[in-house]
C-alpha cells in the first residue's frame, strides 16, 4: 500500500547537535549465593573457542543463574557479547531500578558486565565492535537515549524529548537512527540519523501519521530501511543520494519490517504469513514461504525463522539463503529478535522458559541461551 500519495518526503539537512554526557558506571557482576551453577553444554577447543552445543548467557560472571526472567538479547557479529535485559537483582552490582536492566555477557573473558543503572524502554542494541550499548530510557514522561561505550562507562545522552524515539545503532557507534514522535495533536514523526563524528544529523522522511515505525540501520551508518507503520510500507534511504527509495515491497503489499543486514545488501520483511529477502543491488526478493522471519545475520546468508504456529517440532530455525539447507536452533518453546545471529549464522541468541536446555536450570524462569552451530 503506497504512502506517496500522502507523504512529504525532506530534503537532507545538515544540523549540529550537542551531545551531553554524564557519568554512569559498568559494574561487574556478583553472584547468586545458593543458586544453581548454570553449565554450558557446548565445549571448547584447544584454544578455548565454544564449540557446538549450548550454552546459559543470563548468569553472573561465576556461572550462577538469574532468579527473575531474562530476555531482550542480542549478539555481535563475532559472536563474542551478547547484551540482554533481566529484572534480577544478583546479575549486577548496581541495580537501582525496580525494573529490567540491561547486561553484556562477554564470552571471552566469562564476564557479565551491567551497562548504567536505568530501565530500557525498548530492547537495547548492541554496536557490531561489542564496545556500545544503546537503549532509551523514560525521563518526564519523555524519551531520552542513551548510547554506552562500555570501554570508559560513559553514556552519551543525544536529547530526544518526544513521547517516542525507537533507535537503531551503528557499528562502532558512530551513526544512530531514531524516529521522534511528539504527544498528540503532533500528527507526525521524524525520521533521523546522526553521526557522533562529524555531529550532523539527517533528516530522513517525515511520516504523516503517528503509527509505530520499525528502523534498521547498516553498520556504517550508510543504509536505513525503516517502515511506516500506518501505511505499511518500507522504505530505503542511501546517503550518497539522500532520497528514500520504495516501497520496496512494491505499492500493493502491506510489509512489516525485520531488519537489514550490516552491509545494506539485504533487508528482510514480512508479508501475509510469507518472509522475503529483499536484495538492495537488485531490487529483487527472495521468497521465504509460510514461516515468520525473525532476523538475518550480519552477512545476509542467514534467516532466521520461526515456523508458523508449529504443533511439534522447532520452534526457532536458521536457513541458509544460498543452499536453502534448515538447521534446528530450538525444540522447545523459544523465541529471538533481530540481531540475534553472529556472522555466517555460527551463533544465535534466544530466550526460552525451558528447563532442560542446558543442566542445573533451577530457576523456573526465562533465560537468555546461545547455540553456538559449529
Amino acid at each position: 500500500m503506497s504512502a506517496n500519495a500522502k507523504r512529504s518526503t525532506t530534503r537532507q539537512r545538515r544540523i549540529r547537535v550537542a551531545l551531553s554526557a554524564v557519568v554512569a558506571a559498568c559494574a561487574i557482576t556478583a553472584g547468586l549465593p545458593g543458586a544453581a551453577s548454570a553449565a554450558p553444554t557446548a565445549g571448547t577447543d584447544g584454544a578455548g573457542e565454544r564449540v557446538a552445543g549450548v550454552e546459559r548467557i543470563s548468569v553472573t560472571s561465576d556461572g550462577l543463574q538469574a532468579n527473575t526472567d531474562s530476555g531482550d538479547a542480542s549478539i555481535t557479529p563475532d559472536g563474542r557479547r551478547v547484551v540482554f535485559t533481566s529484572s534480577t537483582r544478583y546479575l549486577g552490582t548496581n541495580a537501582a531500578t525496580t525494573g529490567d536492566t540491561v547486561y553484556v555477557r562477554d564470552r571471552q573473558t566469562g564476564r557479565t558486565t551491567q551497562v548504567g543503572d536505568e530501565t530500557p524502554v525498548q530492547a537495547p542494541t548492541i554496536g557490531a565492535d561489542g564496545d556500545h550499548v544503546a537503549f532509551p530510557i523514560l525521563r518526564m514522561r519523555n524519551e531520552h537515549m542513551r548510547i554506552h561505550d562500555l570501554r570508559t562507562g560513559w553514556p552519551a545522552s543525544p536529547l530526544c524529548p518526544a513521547a517516542y524515539c525507537r533507535m537503531s545503532l551503528g557499528a562502532s557507534g558512530q551513526h544512530l537512527a531514531y524516529d521522534v514522535q511528539f504527544r498528540r495533536p503532533e500528527p507526525n514523526q521524524r525520521i533521523e540519523v546522526i553521526n557522533y563524528d562529524t555531529a550532523i544529523k539527517y533528516v530522513i522522511d517525515v511520516i504523516h501519521n503517528t503509527e509505530p515505525t520499525l528502523l534498521s540501520l547498516s553498520d556504517d551508518g550508510r543504509f536505513l530501511a525503516y517502515q511506516d507503520g500506518g501505511a505499511q510500507d518500507i522504505f530505503l534511504w542511501d546517503r550518497n543520494d539522500g532520497t528514500p527509495q520504495g516501497p520496496i515491497e512494491g505499492p500493493a503489499k502491506a510489509a512489516e519490517l525485520v531488519q537489514i543486514s550490516n552491509d545494506g545488501r539485504k533487508v528482510v520483511y514480512r508479508s501475509g504469513a510469507d518472509t522475503y529477502v529483499h536484495d538492495t543491488t537488485t531490487g529483487t526478493a527472495q521468497l521465504v514461504a509460510n514461516v515468520r522471519g525473525v532476523a538475518i545475520d550480519p552477512t545476509g546468508n542467514h534467516l532466521l525463522y520461526a515456523p508458523h504456529a508449529p504443533a511439534t517440532g522447532p520452534s526457532l530455525v536458521l536457513r541458509d539463503l544460498r543452499t536453502g539447507t534448515d538447521e534446528t536452533i530450538s525444540d522447545q518453546p523459544a523465541t529471538a529478535g533481530i540481531d540475534a545471529v553472529s556472522a555466517d549464522g555460527r551463533h544465535v541468541v534466544f530466550q526460552s522458559a525451558a528447563t532442560d536446555i542446558v543442566p542445573g536450570d533451577t530457576n523456573g524462569k526465562q533465560d537468555v541461551f546461545l547455540r553456538t552451530l559449529r
